[in-house]
């Protein structure tokens, strides 16, 4: 839906299962025309959609897919306005974890994938309407053996991705563009490491003698609320250090995390969190300083049985949890970042004007966390936004 400024807002449908065209279709009729009726009656509906490799090949290959999809949109009042990139392959009912990141940008699978998004994104974006895809913040640290070479790579791919994304520009007069979203022991993760990322595309984009300013028009940041906020960096000031270095903000999830003080009562109803779908980073902070990051949940568990452990003063676990409401009585969540973050868009309306609502954590979430079923959910997540964006006078 279009708030003021210009701004789109929409949930991410990852939340729903769908791996191939016909579920990502049933979950669109089932759940996301529901979410509209509650939510936005009466007015255009944006879409934060997500496609699987499968699911993109089968809409642009299927006979009539596309079509009948762009009028089913019409029909029901509905549009895309942003495409979530970052999952390529399965990403619900069995083990995702690491294997997200696969292919990440080193791979010519993950570039022809993002190409094809943008592709489809093209034909059914509405016209004047800018349009974005988020992606993996390049790949994930564990992968990195030979950080020169896998890194070359990685810039390489992006390139040419920039170079498929202007030729789209040129062709449609259309404002299109990826943002790569940082996250917990990705390739980058921090603001910090993001702009070092981007210093060095830019340099490879001088060498190969591209137009900086396409470039940085082309490709930016998504910005996971979640994610800057697990790594305890502050919101003002993580937006401001990507904006001095010139990186357009494409798209800004609203996600939220669990965080605790590491009592051992913490620590014992925090194994209620543990999955064997997704990756659940943690970080621990003492004082200050960031002392210890593990992979996922079950590790940090593991590291504070051993004997000596320094647990810190606080944990933050990359755990989606619901923005509309505190997790449970022993745990905190992060959205003082999203708050933060809107009084940044208060100050600056014009930064970011695609956001989703981001909570693909639906099914795997202890089952007292849960508000009725998923559209109820995903509705009261919708109401809390809409409050924050009016209260900075974003609406």
């Amino acid at each position: 839906m279009e708030l003021g400024h210009g701004i789109q807002l929409g949930y991410c449908t990852n939340i729903h299962r769908g791996e191939s065209w016909e579920e990502t279709f049933d979950a669109l009729k089932n759940y996301t025309l529901r979410v509209k009726r509650e939510v936005c009656p009466d007015k255009p509906y944006g879409i934060g959609l997500r496609l699987s490799a499968d699911a993109a090949q089968e809409l642009r290959t299927g006979e009539g897919e596309l079509e009948q999809f762009r009028q089913w949109l019409e029909e029901n009042g509905c549009y895309v306005f942003t495409i979530n990139g970052f999952p390529f392959g399965t990403f619900h009912g069995e083990r995702v974890k690491e294997q997200v990141y696969v292919p990440d940008w080193g791979q010519q699978e993950r570039l022809d994938y993002t190409c094809l998004l943008f592709d489809l994104l093209s034909e059914l974006l509405p016209d004047g309407m800018s349009g974005s895809v988020s992606t993996l913040p390049g790949s994930f640290k564990e992968f990195i053996t030979d950080e020169e070479k896998q890194a070359g790579e990685m810039i390489g791919n992006l390139l040419k991705c920039h170079r498929h994304i202007q030729a789209l520009r040129e062709k449609t007069g259309q404002d299109l563009h990826l943002g790569l979203e940082p996250e917990p022991l990705g390739y980058f993760e921090t603001s910090g490491e993001t702009v070092g990322f981007f210093e060095r595309l830019r340099t490879a984009a001088k060498v190969a003698v591209l137009d900086e300013a396409e470039l940085l028009q082309n490709i930016g940041v998504n910005y996971d609320t979640c994610h800057l906020a697990v790594e305890y960096e502050e919101a003002g000031e993580a937006l401001a250090r990507l904006k001095d270095a010139g990186i357009r903000i494409s798209k800004i999830h609203l996600s939220s995390a669990l965080c605790l003080q590491p009592t051992l009562e913490a620590r014992e109803r925090l194994k209620a969190f543990e999955e064997d779908v997704y990756l659940h980073q943690v970080v621990i902070r003492d004082g200050e300083e960031v002392t210890h990051r593990f992979r996922d949940l079950p590790d940090a568990l593991a590291f504070a049985d051993e004997e000596g452990a320094v647990l810190g003063d606080e944990w933050r676990v990359h755990f989606h949890v619901p923005v509309h409401a505190q997790p449970e009585a022993l745990f905190g969540d992060t959205r003082d970042h999203i708050l933060a973050t809107m009084d940044v868009l208060a100050a600056d309306p014009e930064l970011c004007s695609h956001f989703e609502i981001e909570t693909y954590t639906w099914a795997v979430m202890p089952e007292a966390m849960r508000s009725g079923d998923v559209v109820d959910q995903i509705v009261k997540e919708y109401d809390w936004c809409l409050e924050e964006f009016g209260r900075a006078k974003l609406r």
